[in-house]
């Protein structure tokens, strides 16, 4: 089964809802794909049980309303000539444009360190995914820790359903903080947020400059986790808890950038990173011809920037460079507030130096951080020890080791993601593009 675009957007959080709808505005044929059954990415997750933000349903009316053809449940697989393969849960499609964006959003970050593995320890992202989608959570006694804007958020959303948040535990100092508190005055929207976040966390402890060093499981309920150490300006300290939520920040996922040939980089010429993200020009354009990329994809900068950039993307990819252009300010703006997280939040050196020599590194593999030492790169290590082999193909594991200096995570090869072998049968039985999509 094949599709044809004249622009087709990867993703469908917020980024790529505005990049289809603006694309759209222009009479041009607009798909826009995602791997969940709903728009709205992680963003905007659907909550069953709480009512879908007010920018959120807005979005999507205004995305519909436009034409735009939303293709559920579709999974890059691979890069094809001005095509993509995918895998649908009716089987594999080829879908094919004229102009891409990709609008891939961001993952957590996740750390290792001593019993970090322990069952009722997820992402402080995931572990409010997994809640919107129904995870029971109320009574549960819950520690979130890490760092970042994101902390809060998903305390709140804990909160409203049930759980006991017994603190948030961010590791950047708190005259770091406080610096980026003050300079909210610059962007009121922001502040407004912040203040509405803090007041719906009411009485929930926000300690600076805190580092959860180990979890530990309980002898009596399958090693489930039952304790942590924190350790904060006043010590170390032991919190009985029944779930840890811990995310240090976000990262681009690149992986179909990377497949498709796309320029990356390296963090900004005032702040380093040692992951990627996509190379752009002001209008939003790739190294790679008719491909685009906006929202996290080029560097994290949160929803506002999300916003603008895919506005920005889909009016230069349906061909509306005036339009493009008009919005490059509101794009600056959004960056510089993006620039300032980097700094204020910046990771402690000790929260790269939490993992010990047995702690596990790639959960999927089942390999300790002692196993990857005399290995030069990932690609050595992932050969002789399977490290960064299993379902989630290094995101995570390689991530990590990126992070606190071990290798540079290799690149990505198709699959992007675990498939039928009945998708990877079709993957070299494209039908022939046809000479509208050719050369556009």
């Amino acid at each position: 089964m094949t599709a044809r675009f004249d622009v087709l957007v990867v993703g469908a959080g917020p980024a790529g809802l505005a990049a289809a709808q603006a694309a759209a505005s222009h009479g041009a044929r607009v798909g826009l794909l995602d791997a969940q059954p709903r728009p709205g990415g992680q963003v905007w997750r659907h909550d069953v049980r709480k009512q879908a933000p007010r920018a959120a349903v807005a979005a999507m009316q205004q995305t519909a309303a436009a034409g735009v053809e939303f293709l559920a449940q579709h999974q890059v697989v691979a890069a094809e000539p001005h095509g993509l393969l995918v895998e649908t849960p009716q089987g594999a499609r080829h879908v094919h444009y004229g102009a891409l964006i990709l609008a891939s959003g961001a993952r957590e970050l996740l750390l290792p360190f001593p019993g970090w593995t322990l069952p009722g320890i997820t992402g402080a992202g995931g572990l409010q995914a997994l809640v919107k989608q129904g995870w029971p959570i109320a009574g549960k006694r819950v520690a979130v820790a890490g760092t970042g804007p994101l902390l809060l958020a998903a305390a709140a959303t804990l909160r409203a359903h049930g759980a006991q948040v017994l603190g948030i535990f961010e590791q950047a100092p708190a005259a770091a903080v406080n610096a980026f508190a003050r300079q909210l005055l610059h962007w009121p929207a922001r502040a407004v947020q912040a203040i509405s976040l803090r007041a719906r966390l009411a009485g929930v402890p926000y300690r600076f400059g805190s580092i959860v060093r180990s979890a530990h499981g309980s002898e009596h309920d399958n090693h489930k986790l039952c304790a942590i150490e924190i350790e904060d300006t006043r010590g170390r300290h032991r919190l009985e808890c029944d779930h840890l939520a811990v995310g240090y920040g976000l990262l681009p996922n690149v992986e179909l950038a990377q497949l498709l040939g796309c320029a990356l980089a390296y963090g900004t010429p005032e702040y380093a990173s040692a992951h990627p993200h996509v190379i752009v020009d002001g209008l939003l354009r790739t190294s790679v011809a008719d491909v685009y990329a906006a929202g996290e994809a080029c560097g994290i900068g949160g929803l506002a920037a999300a916003r603008v950039e895919g506005l920005i993307a889909g009016h230069a990819a349906a061909g509306a460079t005036d339009a493009a252009i008009a919005l490059q300010p509101r794009r600056a703006k959004e960056r510089r507030f993006a620039a300032l997280l980097a700094k204020h939040f910046a990771l402690d050196s000790r929260v790269h130096d939490l993992a010990a020599p047995q702690t596990m590194i790639c959960r999927c593999e089942d390999v300790s951080l002692s196993a990857l030492d005399g290995f030069i790169d990932a690609r050595a290590a992932k050969l002789a020890t399977r490290c960064g082999m299993g379902a989630c193909q290094g995101r995570i594991c390689g991530s990590a080791l990126a992070e606190i200096g071990r290798f540079t995570r290799s690149g990505a090869r198709p699959p992007l993601f675990p498939i039928r072998l009945s998708t990877l049968a079709q993957a070299e039985v494209a039908p022939p593009l046809s000479d509208e999509y050719r050369g556009h």
